[in-house]
């Protein structure tokens, strides 16, 4: 281990007061492993009654354990991820946008991931993070001893992505949900001697949908059996094709369980992070991601742990999100002092009794439009009433014979709009954190930027989206930064540039420190994407981005200013602009 790598981890323990576990007495305890697919519907598995589809190892999950009928999500990724980890609505985590650093978690939220580490578990994530970026927001300072994956909200290339271990950059090998599985895989076998923890967050079906040819041309000529009036044919295939391909991974998990003999007392937990990404067969649900209809917010729920929970089990109990921190704690008899109140509940006693149903409410909020649930009731946001068992597709509206029950969820709603909405600020205005004592690397992508003049962002869609077109020396790219701790660091950019745009003059500054150095390598390289396609994109496509470094400069303790700017521009343009990265030296 490097000098500087011992010095953060000795800073890091000494600013949280970190200490070592004892974990011996917990080896009975069960390993947890929580699989939560990206923008895959309800109704994408065959065990949901899709007939386009084939999920037996998913499905196998659901027939070996218990499903939820009726278990609800957000309508949009990051505030799913948020709930989860904390077992509260996302917004009270300071959640409000899923890019431009809305989607950070805020910093007094103690995570599922905490608890399990306090616990004595061995904590990991292989996947899409999307609650922040920058250190203490990072995963490995949320109680995830080891993070493999993107903390973006989407990525624009599936093959030898650029990912990160740790915080530091790296390269993925394959197909990146192959390789999740595979990090994930190996780090189950580390430590099967040990109660380990692990959130497996893949990011498909999120387009772009890039397939490998292995899962497309299975899929590719098969008949889609349950046609949608708007459905994009092409579009349906590739997603099932990615579910089918999620499917064999999680089968290579289930595997690697049961040849360490650790596969009975393993919990495994099964979901999506919202409905799906195109109007598909749904269960005729009304609504798709990014609404707070039936279709955008319910997703299943399977959990499987062979030595408590009977094979076959299904609870009707109205259920979401925000219930699986308490549940699990509550499973495994871990500590559930809670720093902050909860707005889940525990789903133990309806786990081993399924027949056992809970009086509660859930809200699901995005964009300005709310709704509430009550166990067989649904308020949409238009204040229409709907009887989710019988009409799921929210054709009758049953106010008029339920005004009692409207009222009162008209209430609940009315409540959460006091309690929560009218508390939020009208801009998010958290500067983003760098320079922090227990991170090497602080990264500023061009997602958390504001760019001046011609700069223009190569897509609507910011999480993944690099800047284009810098073309004056007037041009410029800010972030409004907080630097945790004075230090010098290496400033690198990710960039590319042809060979005749070499030369350009580049000014870096950070509050009233400052760095100039010219651009002298070239890198130049072809968009990368469009040939892997099945469909066309909405989203960037992306570039060989890689790393040039601009020297050292010294950072003083505060809230600051990044801006990078051109002083000498000899060709058309400056470069395309990915991501900042100071690295402590």
């Amino acid at each position: 281990m490097n000098r500087t790598k011992t010095t953060i981890i000795t800073k890091c323990i000494l600013f949280y007061g970190i200490g070592s576990h004892t974990i011996s007495a917990q080896t009975a305890r069960p390993n947890i492993v929580i699989i939560m697919a990206d923008d895959q519907g309800w109704g994408d598995l065959s065990f949901n009654g899709n007939q386009s589809v084939s999920t037996p190892h998913i499905d196998r999950i659901a027939n070996e354990g218990i499903h939820f009928t009726n278990f609800y999500v957000c309508p949009v990724s990051s505030p799913t991820r948020a709930e989860f980890l904390t077992g509260r609505y996302a917004l009270r985590g300071g959640v409000n946008d899923v890019s431009g650093g809305g989607e950070r978690l805020n910093l007094d939220e103690i995570t599922i991931a905490d608890y399990f580490k306090q616990a004595g578990y061995a904590t990991a994530a292989f996947g899409k993070w999307h609650n922040g970026t920058q250190y203490p927001y990072h995963p490995n300072a949320r109680g995830f001893d080891t993070f493999y994956g993107f903390c973006s909200g989407h990525w624009g290339n599936y093959w030898n992505p650029m990912l990160e271990l740790n915080g530091k950059i790296v390269s993925g090998k394959g197909f990146i949900i192959d390789d999740l599985t595979n990090k994930a895989i190996g780090y189950i076998k580390e430590n099967k001697d040990n109660p380990f923890f692990i959130f497996i967050p893949y990011n498909t079906p999120h387009s772009p949908m890039q397939v490998p040819d292995k899962w497309w041309n299975k899929v590719k000529d098969r008949p889609i059996r349950q046609q949608t009036e708007n459905e994009d044919v092409a579009f349906t295939k590739a997603a099932l094709a990615l579910t089918e391909n999620i499917d064999w991974n999680v089968g290579r998990i289930m595997d690697t369980l049961d040849e360490l003999g650790i596969d009975d007392n393993t919990i495994v937990i099964y979901l999506s992070d919202n409905g799906p990404n195109s109007d598909r067969w749904n269960g005729e649900m009304k609504g798709r991601k990014g609404f707070t209809d039936e279709g955008g917010v319910r997703s299943p729920l399977f959990i499987r742990w062979p030595l408590k929970i009977p094979a076959g089990s299904k609870s009707d109990q109205l259920s979401g999100i925000i219930d699986l921190l308490p549940t699990l704690l509550d499973m495994t008899d871990a500590d559930r002092q809670y720093v902050n109140k909860l707005d889940g509940i525990t789903l133990k006693s309806n786990i081993f009794q399924p027949g056992k149903l809970t009086d509660r409410t859930l809200i699901s909020y995005w964009n300005n439009s709310m709704s509430v649930r009550m166990q067989n009731y649904l308020l949409d946001s238009e204040n229409k009433l709907y009887d989710t068992e019988k009409d799921r597709s929210q054709k009758e509206d049953i106010t008029d014979q339920n005004k009692r029950i409207s009222e009162k969820m008209k209430k609940i709603k009315d409540n959460y709009h006091t309690e929560v909405l009218s508390t939020l600020p009208v801009k998010d205005n958290r500067p983003f954190i760098i320079a922090h004592p227990c991170e090497e690397y602080s990264k500023l992508p061009a997602r958390d930027a504001t760019a001046y003049g011609n700069i223009e962002r190569s897509n609507r869609y910011p999480n993944s989206s690099y800047f284009m077109n810098w073309i004056n020396t007037s041009d410029s790219i800010c972030w409004q930064v907080k630097v945790e701790e004075a230090g010098t660091f290496e400033a690198l950019i990710y960039y590319t540039c042809a060979q005749e745009d070499i030369g350009s003059i580049l000014h870096l500054s950070i509050g009233d420190n400052k760095l100039i150095s010219p651009l002298t390598e070239p890198n130049d390289v072809p968009m990368l994407g469009a040939e892997l396609d099945r469909v066309p994109r909405a989203e960037s496509y992306t570039k060989g981005f890689a790393p040039f470094s601009l020297g050292k400069i010294h950072l003083t303790k505060g809230e600051k200013t990044v801006t990078l700017k051109a002083g000498h521009i000899p060709g058309e343009e400056v470069m395309y602009f990915q991501m900042l990265v100071l690295r402590r030296m």
